[in-house]
C-alpha cells in the first residue's frame, strides 16, 4: 500500500492494513511531515498521536507538488497493490496522479480515496474534518441532553470510522481482484461513515416523520445510562429487552413493573420511562459502587463502570487481552498503546514500531524498490523532492 495520506481518516485505514502484515508505505512532505506530527502531547519530537495511528509503516519524504516527485510515485505504482489517498478531490488529477492515470499504469491497482464529502455531489470540493462529518452526518444533532445545545461527540470517530470503512472496502476489493483481476477505486465520505451508524433515525423519519430528537437514546423506552453510586463513582447499565427489564425491576425492588399497562408495549414505555430512571437514581445513589455491581452481577444485567484511562491501565482485563501495548518508539523507548483489533486465531494481527520519525525509510525504500543510486538520492534531497 502507498499512502498519501495525512491526519487520521486515512491514516488509520493504513495501520489497521499494516497490523495484518500490508507493506504500507507513508508519504510525506519534505521539512514538515504529516500535520499529525504536531498535534497533541510529544515527547523529544515524538507525537504521541503520529506514532499510534501510523505504527507497523515505512515512511518516506516526498514532494507530491513537484514533477519528480510524481515522477516517482508513478514508478512505485507498479509495485503496489493499493494506493490510499485523502486529498480534496481533484487535486491528485491536477497532478497526473488520478484514478485514470494510475490505472493505466497498473490496471490491478486498487485505488482508496477519503474526502469529506465525496468525489461526487454538489459539495464534493468542500473541506471538513470529524466535526464537520459529525455535524453533516446527523450524530452530532442526537449527541447530548435535550436541554442543551448539540454536544460534540468524541474522540473523532469520523475519522477513525471512515479508516475502517475503507479498509474494509479495500479488503472487498481485493477480493473482486483475486477472483477476476481487475483494479477499482473506493469512494469514502467521512459523513457517510456519521450517517450510516444513525441506527433507525433514518428508517423513523422516513416511514413516520419523526425527527430523532436529543435525550432519545433510550431504545423502544428500555431503561438504561448512567448513574452515580453513593461513593460518587459512575455505572453505566442497560436492560434493552423484555427479560432483561424484568430483572432490572426486580432489582429494584418494584417485580410488578414489567406487567404495568405503562410498561407493556414498546408505544406506552417511552412515555413513561421517567419513572424507572427515577427509581434507578436513587437506586444507585443508595448504594457504593461495589454493592451497586455485585447486585448488577447477581441479576445479570449488562453493566460497567465509566473507566477513565487509569481505571483501564489498572484493570487487568485490558492486559489479559493485549489490549495495552508497549510498543518501540525511536528515540521514546517503549511507548504504550492499543492493542489489534480484531483478534485473528490463525493469523493475528501485530505492532513492531511505532510511527517512525519523519523520513525515516526514504533512502531504503528509493534504492530498494527503484534502484536508485545514493547519488539520485542525494540530488533528490538537495533538490527538496524528498
Amino acid at each position: 500500500m502507498l499512502e498519501l495520506a495525512q491526519i487520521v481518516a486515512g491514516p488509520f485505514c493504513g495501520t489497521l492494513m499494516a497490523e495484518f502484515g500490508a507493506e504500507v508505505i507513508k508519504t510525506e512532505l519534505p521539512g514538515k511531515g504529516d500535520d499529525l506530527r504536531r498535534l497533541g502531547p510529544a515527547e523529544d519530537g515524538c507525537s504521541y498521536w503520529f506514532a499510534v495511528d501510523n505504527r507497523n509503516k515505512k515512511v518516506m519524504t516526498l514532494d507530491l507538488r513537484t514533477p519528480k516527485g510524481q515522477e516517482i510515485v508513478r514508478r512505485l505504482v507498479p509495485n503496489c497493490d493499493v494506493v490510499l489517498e485523502n486529498f480534496r478531490p481533484g487535486v491528485l488529477e491536477g497532478w497526473g496522479l488520478g484514478w485514470d492515470a494510475l490505472h493505466a499504469i497498473n490496471p490491478r491497482l486498487i485505488m482508496a480515496r477519503i474526502t469529506a464529502f465525496g468525489q461526487t455531489g454538489p459539495l464534493r470540493d468542500g473541506p471538513g474534518f470529524a466535526a464537520i462529518a459529525s455535524a453533516f452526518g446527523g450524530t452530532w444533532y442526537v449527541n447530548g441532553h435535550a436541554d442543551r445545545p448539540p454536544a460534540r461527540p468524541t474522540p473523532v470517530y469520523p475519522d477513525y470510522l471512515t479508516g475502517l470503512f475503507t479498509a474494509f472496502g479495500v479488503l472487498a476489493a481485493l477480493r473482486h481482484r483475486d477472483a477476476t483481476g481487475e483494479g477499482q477505486w473506493i469512494d469514502a465520505a467521512l459523513y457517510e461513515s456519521a450517517f450510516r451508524i444513525l441506527e433507525y433515525t433514518t428508517a423513523l423519519y422516513g416511514r413516520r416523520g419523526v425527527v430523532r430528537e436529543r435525550g432519545t437514546l433510550q431504545h423502544a423506552g428500555w431503561p438504561g445510562g448512567a448513574y452515580q453510586t453513593l461513593d460518587g463513582r459512575w455505572i453505566v447499565f442497560t436492560a434493552p429487552a423484555q427479560h432483561l427489564f424484568e430483572r432490572f425491576c426486580a432489582m429494584l425492588g418494584q417485580p410488578e413493573l414489567p406487567r404495568d399497562p405503562r410498561f407493556t408495549s414498546a408505544e406506552e414505555r417511552p412515555k413513561h420511562l421517567g419513572v424507572i430512571l427515577g427509581l434507578a437514581e436513587k437506586w444507585f445513589a443508595a448504594r457504593p459502587f461495589e454493592k451497586a455491581v455485585d447486585e448488577l452481577r447477581a441479576h445479570d444485567i449488562p453493566h460497567a463502570p465509566v473507566m477513565s484511562i487509569a481505571d483501564i491501565f489498572a484493570e487487568p482485563h485490558y492486559r489479559e487481552r493485549e489490549m495495552i501495548l508497549d510498543v518501540p518508539a525511536e528515540g521514546v523507548g517503549a511507548l504504550p498503546q492499543p492493542g489489534v483489533v480484531p483478534k485473528l486465531s490463525r493469523t493475528p494481527g501485530r505492532v513492531t514500531h511505532a510511527g517512525p520519525p519523519l523520513g525515516h525509510h526514504t533512502d531504503e525504500i528509493l534504492s530498494g524498490l527503484l534502484g536508485m543510486s545514493a547519488a539520485e538520492i542525494a540530488a533528490l534531497r538537495a533538490e527538496g523532492v524528498v
